[in-house]
């Protein structure tokens, strides 16, 4: 099992979990929000992830999620749910239930916090391949995991079964190329921070993208794929150039990714609700100062 043994491609959304006033996952906003995706563009989802705050949420309530993605997406599009643990035994029961519901495929980051060796990332994907069925999507994000998937560590895990793609997700242009050109015969390889520089990754060769911002971003986040993908290179760079304006709000002034994430789509109407401790809401000004830069991107009236 490799690249050629999947389909998955384009613009896919990494979907927050939206929480009601108890801090329970509020299922109907985020069915909602998950066929918003794909009436914009979308061609999957990921479910669970770091935009959905899986560090907050308990064994169970991610199994729930893997059930909520299956079925709010109703076959229209693909559905990788995040795995990923700190053991390789409970990624791996993690990984059978998402199995067991029908989702696509399943995305797993290195064990997090503890510092590990080339040696121990190896072992630990090789474990969890003979265990599962599922096609799994690697996950570099070594500012939140720690443990880096350089180049040389995908080549190796390209070898094994299963393992056909990658969330290229470091944030560094020269990592990210290093990666593509590393495993691009071998591994589907997705731009994580596509609103950095999502446009010059597809241009490349790119399979996709994978990002935040759709959630309030759409069709916007979705279109920065397809426009560079079929060459309308002017609303391309329109799109990258929004994209980083975007970034810069969301993580300036007293304001974090996933808090500023949330807030805007509440801002917008969409209910996401609050983030989850330790994360918390965006104070008085820094809200004010996210809705005046939304409006002055045109991504909120």
């Amino acid at each position: 099992m490799d690249r050629t043994s999947i389909d998955w491609h384009g613009p896919m959304v990494a979907v927050v979990t939206p929480f009601d006033s108890n801090g329970t996952i509020d299922q109907a906003s985020f069915s909602d929000n998950v066929e918003r995706m794909f009436n914009n563009g979308a061609t999957g989802i990921v479910v669970g992830g770091c935009t959905g705050e899986f560090w907050t949420l308990s064994h169970d309530e991610r199994k729930t999620l893997y059930h909520l993605g299956v079925e709010a997406s109703n076959g229209r599009g693909i559905v990788v749910v995040g795995t990923g643990a700190i053991t390789a035994e409970e990624t791996i029961q993690l990984t059978l239930e998402a199995e067991k519901v029908g989702c696509t495929g399943a995305l797993i980051l290195p064990p997090y916090f503890v510092k590990l060796t080339a040696d121990e990332i190896f072992y630990h994907y090789e474990q969890i391949v003979g265990a599962v069925g599922l096609p799994i999507m690697l996950y570099n994000i070594p500012g939140n995991a720690v443990n880096a998937i350089t180049p040389e560590i995908a080549g190796r895990l390209a070898k094994l079964d299963k393992v056909v793609a990658i969330k290229e997700s470091s944030g560094d242009w020269n990592n990210f190329y290093s990666t593509l050109l590393e495993v691009k015969e071998t591994l589907r390889v997705f731009c994580g921070p596509s609103s950095l520089f999502g446009a010059p990754a597809v241009s490349l060769g790119a399979d996709g993208t994978i990002d935040c911002f759709p959630n309030v971003w759409a069709p916007g986040g979705m279109n920065l794929f397809y426009s560079t993908k079929s060459g309308q290179v002017d609303e391309s760079r329109a799109l990258q150039l929004t994209g980083q304006k975007l970034t810069e709000l969301f993580t300036s002034g007293e304001r974090t990714l996933y808090p500023s994430t949330k807030a805007a789509m509440n801002l917008q109407g969409h209910s996401a609700g609050l983030p989850r401790q330790p994360l918390r809401q965006l104070g008085r000004r820094a809200l004010e100062e996210l809705e005046h830069g939304l409006i002055d991107l045109g991504i909120l009236d």
